[in-house]
């Protein structure tokens, strides 16, 4: 008998090759599950992963990167846009550029996406102890700082054993593949197991496919979907994430075509429909449309699809107010689908939605209804049009006449991505999707610092299509370190810098709940502690521009839709600078159509926080429990 065929490698060079060998196949399509590495090097990976991606050559490519949590951001961005088909791994030395990971594993979690960490780690032989960086616990021998990582994975584990890369590696592929369990997934590797050789089998080389299914609903909970929604006068679809992830698209166009059930959108699920579709009612919750929410307070059936149905949409549990309402949730993940006390339909969201349509074949909501629906729809695009019109095209912008200037500029290839402060709540109410993966918001962890290495991370994966990151003072100043990746590779990305000179979101909340925008401004201290009026003497686009971006400065609404004409047709990474407009008597978004639970000073003695107190008081009396 032949004895098993073995390859001498160390665990570094095992793990690339293992990871160059991995796939995911749907719906007969494949791709690899793990198409480059970011890297930092330092001491922990530098003599590990790093030779072994030098030694790999173009097997796994490498991705250079400024700041770990950017390139954790990155890789996130790159997943989303892929439908989670595709990830990307990050590696970083120990000590800071592990923990680093931290807010970027989270956010990846959080928001269901998947992502691989491959940190160093401290000696597992300890032939020296403690070494540079280690964290010393008195009471536990094997704590690392990289045990911060596991409430924020899915799967982590510490290889200390050559022989044990095989069963974790194993495991992080399942979980990185799997759309009930993905998120981030760490594998600790210390820096001694890195370099130590191993013989190792064949076979755990071989292409491996990892298959992700439809696994479509059960006849009872289907004929059980069905009676609650032909029994519905007034039901409501929420579309959330999943939708794009099942690439869902056209089933629920079907859907909302064949039953004139009207869709509203998370933040994660807009652009489910097409903007312009007649039963797109836009934004749903605190940041969401008039027409979605007077729709949502009435309805007697929410139908959920692929959604968390997180406090944003649920206006803090506000917002679904009909008496006897009933919820339905169509979602791949039992975890989700029995939320709100509903009728539980575990499925994936394309082949639940066909089931659905399927079983609905006749049914349809009546003409009444339909007709208010529309009418609202086109009342809410009147206020849309107010919000980015611009009357003098010589004036400074308002922040939405910024999103109004590129809202007429795109087609249905860009891409636009955003993550925090006032944007979200704007463009969650105004801009118009008009493709299933234009609009990127990630909400689900609101990370400042995320939009610039997600739109490097969303042009890798659509190369062809353009890409903007829009981007306010606050979250620029977080994390611009990835301009540099951008201009280094020639990542033909570009972002939209609106300076407002502070905390706009933050400020606007922190007044509405007796905070007097405390701590939110950028202005001058005075000797007595308090703001001045002026601005600080920060020139941000001329930080962008001395990483190595083109910059266009635009001051009026006139030079502002030149600006982004000129950007969009660069062949280089540009950034379009723009000061907005914050006054009063300017036109802006609407203001939010319904409810978020921030938590009031019960007592106090400044006036504001006593008035704000007193409005929360009344709108908590409104929350209630779906059971």
């Amino acid at each position: 008998m032949n004895a098993p065929t073995t390859r001498r490698l160390t665990v570094a060079q095992a793990l690339i090759e293992f990871l160059a060998h991995q796939y995911t196949e749907r719906d007969g399509r494949q791709q690899r599950l793990i198409n480059a590495c970011w890297g930092i090097f330092g001491h922990g990976n530098v003599a590990g992963i790093g030779q072994a991606l030098l030694e790999s050559g173009d097997a796994l490519p490498y991705l250079q990167g400024r700041n770990e949590q950017a390139m954790v951001h990155a890789a996130v961005g790159y997943a989303r846009q892929c439908d989670r088909l595709s990830a990307q791994a990050v590696t970083t030395s120990i000590g800071p550029g592990a923990t680093n990971l931290v807010t970027g594993a989270a956010l990846a979690t959080v928001n269901r996406l998947p992502v691989l960490l491959l940190p160093g780690d401290v000696f597992a032989t300890r032939p020296a102890d403690p070494v540079l960086q280690q964290l010393e616990v008195p009471s536990a021998g094997d704590v690392s700082v990289n045990d911060v990582l596991r409430p924020v994975s899915r799967y982590f584990d510490r290889v200390t054993r050559p022989e044990a890369l095989i069963p974790a590696a194993l495991q992080a592929m399942r979980v990185l593949a799997d759309p009930v369990e993905t998120g981030a997934v760490t594998l600790a590797l210390p820096q001694d197991v890195q370099a130590e050789a191993y013989d190792w089998p064949e076979e755990f080389f071989a292409d491996r496919v990892w298959r992700v299914t439809r696994p479509a609903p059960d006849t009872g909970a289907l004929a059980e979907a069905v009676h609650a929604v032909r029994t519905a006068r007034r039901p409501l679809l929420i579309a959330g994430g999943g939708v794009h992830h099942s690439e869902a698209e056209d089933a629920l166009r079907v859907f909302a075509e064949a039953t004139g059930i009207p869709v509203a959108s998370t933040q994660a699920g807009k652009g489910s429909l097409r903007h312009d579709h007649p039963a797109d009612i836009g934004g749903i919750g605190h940041t969401g449309t008039a027409t979605a929410d007077a729709l949502a307070r009435e309805a007697d059936l929410v139908i959920g699809v692929g959604t968390r149905h997180t406090d944003f949409t649920t206006a803090s549990a506000t917002l679904f107010a009909a008496p006897g309402v009933r919820f339905l949730n169509l979602n791949i993940a039992s975890f989700d689908s029995h939320k709100l006390g509903a009728t539980s339909l575990v499925a994936d969201a394309r082949t639940g939605l066909e089931a659905l349509t399927r079983a609905l074949s006749g049914h349809r909501v009546e003409e009444a209804y339909e007709a208010a629906y529309g009418a609202a729809k086109e009342a809410w695009e009147r206020r849309v049009d107010a919000a980015y019109g611009a009357a003098d095209a010589s004036v400074r912008p308002s922040q939405t006449q910024v999103l109004g200037a590129l809202d007429a500029l795109v087609d249905d290839t860009d891409i636009v991505i955003n993550a925090a402060g006032s944007l979200p709540g704007d463009l969650h109410k105004l801009w118009r999707a008009r493709s299933r993966r234009q609009y990127h918001l990630e909400y689900g962890y609101s990370c400042m610092g995320y939009e610039i290495p997600a739109a490097i991370g969303v042009r890798l994966a659509a190369p062809d299509r353009p890409v903007w990151a829009l981007v306010g003072d606050g979250t620029y100043l977080m994390n611009p370190t990835e301009i540099v990746t951008a201009v280094q590779e020639g990542i033909n990305i570009n972002i939209v810098l609106v300076q407002n000179h502070g905390y706009a979101s933050i400020g606007g909340l922190s007044q509405e709940t007796g905070g007097e925008r405390f701590g939110t401004a950028y202005r001058f201290r005075a000797e007595d502690g308090a703001y001045t009026g002026a601005p600080l003497p920060v020139d941000l686009a001329a930080n962008a521009a001395s990483l190595g971006m083109h910059v266009i400065r635009a001051a009026t609404v006139a030079e502002l839709r030149a600006a982004l004409a000129e950007a969009r047709g660069a062949n280089r990474p540009t950034c379009v600078y723009v000061e907005t407009e914050t006054a009063d008597t300017v036109p802006g978004a609407p203001a939010a159509q319904a409810w978020w639970d921030v938590p009031v000073a019960e007592t106090a003695t400044r006036p504001a926080a006593v008035a704000a107190r007193a409005a929360y008081d009344r709108h908590a009396a409104g929350r209630r429990r779906h059971l």
